[in-house]
């Protein structure tokens, strides 16, 4: 083989090894070279996601999302929120999140948020859980990797509207283009 074609032939190789170091897919979702789930990577419910998590101002670390289920509830459950909550349906996401990086993470609380079928957001907030999801943070001793802890999110759809799933948007990367759990 003449050695021009050799250098391209080794090039190639190196490229795709490089490539395939950059992003891995595992379970639908691509795996950064840092170990992270890289933004955008749609996944299954019951799919776990590494990600890079900030609270507030001086709590940093790495966790692991798990989405376990997206329900939909009565309205009956919104019953507090009175006229507040004419016309909507609550949606409860079921979680398990863990501390992979070992740090502090105790009282923290990881937010997602509903999304219809075709992925854009259902533009309801609720700004508080219900006797059926109550969205509890995390226990002061999620200081340690492999901690984990059972939470749920309440969200919510318009009366009538369907949920296709739901997303993580916060930092590196993730507000623009969010990692997102398919119903």
């Amino acid at each position: 083989m003449k050695p021009a074609r050799v250098a391209l032939l080794a090039i190639g190789c190196a490229a795709a090894l490089g490539l395939s170091a950059c992003g891995e897919k595992e379970a639908g979702a691509t795996v950064r070279a840092d170990g992270t789930t890289a933004p955008g990577s749609e996944l299954k419910v019951g799919d776990r996601a590494v990600v890079p998590f900030k609270y507030g101002n001086d709590k940093t670390g790495t966790i692991a999302i798990t989405v376990k289920s997206i329900e939909l509830g009565t309205k009956e459950d919104l019953a507090k929120f009175g006229e507040k909550a004419a016309g909507v349906v609550p949606v409860y996401v079921r979680m398990v999140i863990e501390n992979v990086g070992g740090t502090d993470l105790a009282d923290t609380s990881v937010s997602v948020r509903a999304v219809d079928a075709g992925g854009k957001g259902t533009k309801v907030i609720l700004a508080n859980g219900t006797a059926a999801c109550k969205g509890e943070p995390a226990a002061e001793n999620f200081t340690t990797a492999g901690a984990t802890y059972e939470t749920c999110e309440t969200e919510g759809v318009k009366d009538g509207g369907e949920v296709g799933g739901v997303t993580f948007s916060e930092g590196d990367g993730y507000k623009d283009d969010p990692i997102l759990w398919k119903k």
